[in-house]
């Protein structure tokens, strides 16, 4: 399937490391294992979860080509995002030569007019090739540029490899409808939305359009299930099951610490190894961990599968 037609949940995959910092790839392949068992349609790899810009060029190519690797079967986004174009290039076009569906890139904070955002996504095309699909992640809250439903619009019909955007305005539900009601008139070409924010708002995102998710959430299971219960229309269930893993999805959304709080619940999960970020990177409190593990014992009673990551400290 292709980008602009994908569905379900990619998940942002994150960059495991061993306790002194390296890289460990065989947590990749568990991760992996992991995501395609919880009903995964894709992967994401290299954007802020994975903490990209953390890695050595070199380290950036091996991690891709580990998930992609092991990922065989499933497609998967490389994001690409750089200070410049030459690295942006050189990275893309490693990426499709490993077997990549695609790449995700981010505009850089300084783009301030709509102008100056369609312009970029135009010289980024040039940059990497217009052969390369590409994945606008729409990220105001942390990039600091606002992307309004025209300027999307402008950048899908410029550019016929751009093919999916992930969504993480916030709030932004009247966003998907708009550029719905775009694809609708025929004045926007159909494409994928696939959305991130951590899952936080995915349930009302479902029932305005949108494809799927495509965040990282430390428990996928509930991504998929959300997305599959409201593509078969049966929304009360979506609700039903998003409702029981709120309260984590919202802890997990603090600023500075949320990765740390994903790495630590997929250490718990046995997903990975260590929760170890590389620096810069949040740490947690004594007590944060005590509120993850009051949430994981709350999150266990309402859905069985948190009852491993719940026993296991």
């Amino acid at each position: 399937m292709t980008l602009e037609k994908a569905v379900g949940v990619y998940v942002i995959a994150p960059t495991p490391f061993f306790p002194d910092a390296t890289i460990d790839f065989v947590s990749i392949d568990r991760l992996v294992d992991a995501y395609r068992a919880a009903g995964a349609t894709g992967l994401t790899v290299l954007g802020m979860m994975g903490e990209a810009a953390k890695l050595e060029v070199a380290e950036a190519e091996a991690v891709a080509e580990r998930y992609i690797k092991r990922a065989e079967g499933l497609p998967v986004v490389v994001g690409v995002s750089a200070p410049g174009f030459a690295s942006m290039r050189s990275l893309s076009r490693r990426a499709m030569d490993l077997g990549a569906a695609g790449v995700m890139i981010a505009p850089p904070p300084s783009l301030r007019t709509d102008d100056q955002i369609v312009g970029y996504y135009r010289n980024a095309v040039e940059a990497i090739g217009d052969d390369i699909p590409f994945v606008i992640q729409d990220f105001p809250l942390a990039l600091g540029v606002v992307m309004t439903p025209e300027v999307i619009r402008r950048i899908v019909m410029d550019n016929p490899s751009c093919s999916m955007l992930k969504h993480e305005d916030w709030p932004g539900l009247e966003k998907i409808s708009v550029l719905r009601e775009y694809e609708n008139r025929g004045s926007m070409r159909p494409i994928s939305i696939l959305c991130g924010n951590g899952g936080l708002f995915l349930d009302f995102e479902m029932s305005r359009g949108a494809d799927g998710a495509m965040t990282g959430y430390a428990f996928p299971e509930m991504l998929v299930d959300v997305v599959n219960y409201a593509r078969a229309g049966d929304f009360e269930a979506a609700h039903d099951i998003f409702d029981a893993h709120l309260p984590l999805v919202r802890y997990e959304q603090q600023p500075g610490v949320g990765l740390a709080v994903r790495k630590y619940v997929m250490k718990r999960r046995g997903l990975i190894t260590s929760d170890t970020q590389r620096a810069p990177g949040g740490k947690l409190s004594s007590k944060a961990i005590d509120e993850i593990e009051l949430l994981l014992r709350r999150l266990a009673i309402r859905d069985p599968r948190a009852v491993v990551a719940a026993s296991a400290r």
